[in-house]
């Protein structure tokens, strides 16, 4: 049996870059409990629900009919979604639950040129219920911080197997007309036809910012001026040590350090890390996936993440959030990065310096 729900290796956060603690949200939200502990998807139990689309932070299990729902929302004169338990009268998503942040942002960004409808069934009958309340949840948040967006309609019309009618859809000014088969359920006759584009749908694909990041920049880049609530890094610079190591760990390159070195010193055994004179940190927030790594590995808390009004032009830019001189050791001259004026072997060496330290 094909599962449409596509994973991407090269996309998964733990592909990128090693962390102590891997990613597992796909895992740990899948209802039905059909991922592995190696990102396998088990076809008998994936209900192809999309929850591990939303919750995975960048790109890592996509929908095969990503792109396909993406021309979709770009081209059509007006949007309309519907679930398989619904009156077909758009384009079939597989279940609400594919909808993250971004997406529900990007279907608000495009209601202000053209009307956007979901359409579901009866969400309690269903198996993928959960993955629904999970993308309601998401869609909630949403309006908490931008009270004031375009609205996005929302209407329940339990499919009862009388629509016979065809579906009309228009794409690019042109009409395409789709029947519904009662005698065929829509996950069947999705299998059928993927089985033929199984190749292509299987390579493992690659790319730095996730497909509805990318959407979420499109559909923004037409209101230059407007300003949407965006999770952002945030620096506080009293406690910041510069250290670099946030910019390390950051899997998604959205965190780079940009360091100023002094040569003219003189001392033929300055070591190149005791040469940096200042180092800069720089944030690109498209690329961020708010995983929170460069967060909990701070040692000194400096780092948080808030939600910002911004605008196009600051998403897609570069921001300086820090500038600051590393700090050396007062004993040995060695790089530090707490607090404490002396480094751990100067600070445990010396019974006396102990209190720089706790477990």
């Amino acid at each position: 049996m094909i599962c449409q729900m596509i994973y991407h290796n090269g996309n998964c956060l733990n592909t990128k870059r090693p962390y102590a603690r891997s990613c597992k949200l796909c895992i740990e939200s899948c209802p039905h409990q059909a991922i592995s502990e190696y990102r396998e998807l088990d076809t008998k139990q994936c209900t192809e629900c999309g929850v591990c689309m939303a919750v995975c932070p960048s790109g890592g299990f996509v929908d095969h009919s990503i792109d396909k729902l993406h021309n979709y929302l770009s081209e059509s004169e007006r949007i309309v979604l519907n679930c398989p338990r619904a009156v077909p009268q758009g384009f079939e998503i597989p279940c609400l639950g594919i909808l993250d942040r971004d997406s529900w942002m990007t279907l608000m960004l495009l209601a202000k040129e053209k009307t956007a409808t979901i359409i579901t069934g009866v969400c309690s009958d269903c198996e993928d219920r959960q993955a629904c309340a999970s993308s309601v949840e998401i869609f909630k948040q949403v309006h908490a911080d931008w009270p004031d967006h375009p609205a996005v309609h929302i209407k329940v019309r339990p499919d009862q197997g009388l629509a016979e009618k065809p579906v009309l859809t228009e794409v690019s000014g042109r009409r395409i007309v789709t029947k519904k088969d009662s005698k065929l359920g829509w996950r069947q006759k999705s299998r059928e036809k993927i089985e033929e584009w199984l190749p292509s749908m299987a390579a493992d694909e690659s790319y730095q910012i996730p497909k509805t990041r990318q959407w979420l920049l499109e559909a923004f880049e037409a209101s230059a001026e407007e300003k949407i609530p965006f999770h952002a890094l945030a620096v506080v610079a009293d406690s910041c040590t510069s250290c670099g190591v946030c910019a390390a760990i950051c899997p998604q390159e959205a965190l780079q350090k940009r360091e100023e070195r002094n040569s003219d010193t003189g001392e033929e055994d300055q070591t190149k890390e005791e040469q940096i004179t200042s180092m800069r940190l720089i944030f690109e927030p498209q690329k961020c996936v708010q995983c929170h790594r460069c967060v909990e590995t701070c040692r000194s808390k400096a780092l948080t993440f808030s939600f910002k009004p911004l605008s196009h032009r600051l998403i897609t830019g570069k921001i300086l959030v820090h500038e600051g001189c590393p700090k050396y050791c007062n004993q040995c001259g060695k790089r530090i990065f707490d607090k404490g004026e002396l480094c751990l072997v100067c600070a445990t060496s010396d019974p006396a310096n102990r209190g720089f330290f706790s477990l």
